[in-house]
């Protein structure tokens, strides 16, 4: 009597079944968005070069033709790391619910509590801003845009004309206050996800997870505030 034996594709749909397997999908798919959250804020920060056209030359260099495939490439999978980040947490959330349906009446909070408590409002808030975003400066359905050539946005003069106006201004720095919140748990929670929770680095990784969530909000907030003060202008 012969037992089948399961293919690859049936244990991975076994190990994400259970929650540990979800777990692991959101530690990995959070790495490739906190990883893709650093490097935009980096790009975005070019905006303060002393050469007013760097920020630019960068676009530029993004949208040329000939890096298309990996422009597409990576979109491709910061699309399915949100899909698959967002479906995991959902399933996680309806899951401990449904596992505990009567809230405790008191229960002692952690330094994270807080951002923990945020991250299944914050999550979606995020990724409908992140939509407003593209909407705003990559289609130019909220404001018009304005293009130096072909494959060649004025990144400049489109960011600081969108932060000109105090609503798109508003909404950019809510969702950079939320997304703070929501990566300061989100990394702590990555390096339990894959097993790094030893007492002797708990207060190192907490202080990493506070550290870089702040820094992130920081650089990104630093840009709106600096053209509504005047001191980014075009």
């Amino acid at each position: 009597m012969s037992s089948a034996v399961a293919s690859p594709l049936d244990k991975a749909a076994g190990f994400y079944a259970a929650p540990i397997g979800k777990k692991a999908v959101m530690a990995v798919t959070g790495l490739i968005l906190f990883g893709y959250v650093i490097a935009h804020m980096l790009g975005n920060l070019q905006i303060y070069s002393a050469d007013r056209q760097q920020i630019n030359h960068y676009a530029a260099f993004l949208h040329d033709p000939g890096h298309a495939a990996f422009l597409w490439g990576a979109r491709v999978v910061l699309l399915a790391a949100v899909i698959l980040h967002i479906v995991a947490a959902t399933q996680l959330w309806i899951r401990n619910r449904a596992a505990r349906p009567v809230r405790y009446v008191k229960k002692n909070d952690v330094p994270t509590a807080y951002a923990a408590r945020t991250m299944i409002w914050s999550g979606p808030i995020i990724a409908a801003f992140v939509v407003f975003h593209v909407l705003h400066l990559t289609v130019g359905s909220v404001l018009p845009l304005r293009d130096l050539g072909p494959n060649q946005p004025d990144v400049r003069a489109n960011v600081i004309a969108g932060f000109q106006n105090p609503a798109v201004a508003a909404a950019y720095m809510v969702a950079m206050l939320l997304l703070c919140l929501h990566l300061y748990h989100g990394v702590w929670s990555m390096f339990q996800s894959v097993g790094v929770s030893h007492p002797r680095y708990t207060e190192w990784l907490k202080g990493f997870a506070a550290v870089s969530a702040l820094a992130i909000a920081i650089g990104n907030l630093s840009i709106p505030i600096a053209v509504l003060t005047g001191l980014l202008t075009n």
